[in-house]
């Protein structure tokens, strides 16, 4: 599904062609992103109560198409951009802002539908005008969603999803258009070809910028410990991932079991800030919580004690840039706002159907870092950089003062990895389903709020 090496300098510069910019190459940009709590009613889902009040978060930014402004789901897991339409008219995608068709769209006649495990978009492919901070691309290929159902997109006011993911994994068409992320990446200088994103716990403390850092953060691209993204084969690339060599729990090693994708010497990560846990092998994440301690598995997956307090830590990278990204105790152990309860959702759960990678790291990892993602450049395969900023310390100290001491005693460290077994066919959102979850609808809105495309899902 990739371009030939022949048209690829003609892309480039049709792609340089979109944007209305004086300068061949233009300056970077911070785009505001919204934190926002999901909004669900449980009394109406087959739920587990004492989990309902889970802390679920999605991140939004705001981009305009065809002149109107919208929030839109920060996905790394996907590459597609579409937006509800106002001609969708059912329940599903009421109660978020609609694209009314401009005199600038321009459709292909080409029709667009995603199947997802928790429900589906069906719509029309077209071209708008898209505006990302202060530049605008001209003709940007997307979709327009006529119907959807299954998404919930009223639960945090999203309009669509704007993927950040490599076009080999964009449902729409090459053939009919660059993504929005290869159309942007074209504007800049090969040395500013990135986007960096850090996740925040509060309104004000997230940032997706593009071409440029942000200085809350990072003040220079050498802060970050760098490594290249992990192929899907051929110099092909689908996803933001990277080498995983293992967990640390309360400072001493836990390791993993041998990665099931072929080829690789280690396990292997993806990166998705569309995704809310931490994700990986049943085996592996049933050995994790009993090494844990204080922690239980019930037919609502795995469960751990509020006041739980334990320092994980999830080593990345190979080689000389191989790091340990420490994890906040209140993203391990996992509530919204005050003590509520003996027992939190564990922020790792179980999932066999990844098959991209080994583990997903979802929200409750970016969180504590500050990510950044850099295209193929200067003849460099593209790369990702992380930043830590979680202090185990610090992290462990606010953790006791807000759930109180930890009463439960240290537990052993099981250390005896097993090789994985093989993956039967599924999808990265197959936990839902396939875990046995009694509360399917609420891991659902954790786990499959971004496009979880079922039998065409890559992961």
């Amino acid at each position: 599904m990739c371009y030939s090496r022949l048209l690829q300098p003609l892309l480039w510069l049709l792609a340089l062609a979109c944007f209305k910019q004086h300068d061949v190459y233009v300056n970077g940009v911070k785009i505001p992103v919204d934190h926002i709590p999901r909004q669900s009613n449980p009394t109406k889902l087959p739920v587990d109560l004492s989990l309902a009040s889970s802390n679920q978060f999605a991140y939004l930014a705001h981009i305009d198409i065809g002149g109107q402004d919208f929030r839109m789901l920060l996905d790394t897991g996907s590459a597609d951009l579409w937006v509800v339409s106002s001609d969708c008219t059912e329940q599903d995608c009421q109660g978020v802002a609609k694209y009314n068709q401009s005199s600038s769209f321009a459709s292909t006649n080409s029709s667009f539908h995603l199947t997802y495990l928790s429900g589906s978009v069906t719509g029309l492919i077209g071209t708008e005008t898209v505006v990302v901070g202060p530049y605008e691309i001209s003709t940007q290929i997307l979709a327009l969603a006529n119907q959807t159902s299954g998404l919930a997109l009223a639960g945090t006011g999203n309009s669509g999803i704007l993927g950040l993911s490599f076009p080999v994994e964009a449902s729409i068409p090459e053939t009919l258009g660059r993504t929005l992320l290869e159309n942007i990446m074209a504007s800049y200088n090969e040395t500013e070809r990135y986007f960096a994103i850090k996740l925040g716990r509060d309104q004000d403390g997230s940032s997706f910028t593009i071409g440029e850092l942000d200085p809350d953060f990072a003040n220079s691209t050498s802060d970050f410990t760098y490594n290249s993204v992990s192929p899907l084969g051929n110099s092909v690339y689908n996803y933001w991932k990277l080498p995983l060599q293992g967990f640390t729990i309360n400072h001493t090693v836990f390791p993993l079991s041998d990665s099931r994708v072929s080829g690789a010497s280690s396990s292997i990560a993806v990166l998705d800030t569309g995704t809310t846990l931490i994700l990986g092998p049943s085996a592996d994440v049933d050995r994790f919580w009993q090494s844990v301690g204080g922690a239980k598995k019930t037919s609502s997956g795995w469960q751990v004690r509020c006041d739980r307090g334990i320092i994980v830590g999830v080593v990345l990278g190979g080689g000389n840039s191989t790091k340990e990204y420490v994890i906040d105790p209140a993203d391990i152990s996992w509530q919204q706002g005050s003590h509520a309860g003996e027992w939190c959702m564990g922020g790792v759960q179980a999932n066999d159907g990844v098959i991209s990678g080994d583990w997903l790291l979802g929200d409750t990892f970016l969180r504590n870092v500050y990510a950044l993602h850099h295209v193929a450049a200067n003849g460099q395969p593209p790369r990702i950089g992380l930043l830590g900023l979680t202090d185990p310390d610090a992290s462990l100290a606010a953790f006791r003062q807000q759930r109180g001491n930890d009463p439960t005693p240290p537990a052993q460290i099981l250390t005896n990895a097993h090789q994985s077994n093989s993956l039967g066919g599924g999808d990265i959102c197959g936990i839902a389903a396939a875990g046995g979850f009694a509360f399917g609808a609420v891991m659902t809105l954790l786990l499959c709020f971004k496009p979880c495309r079922g039998k065409v899902s890559k992961y």
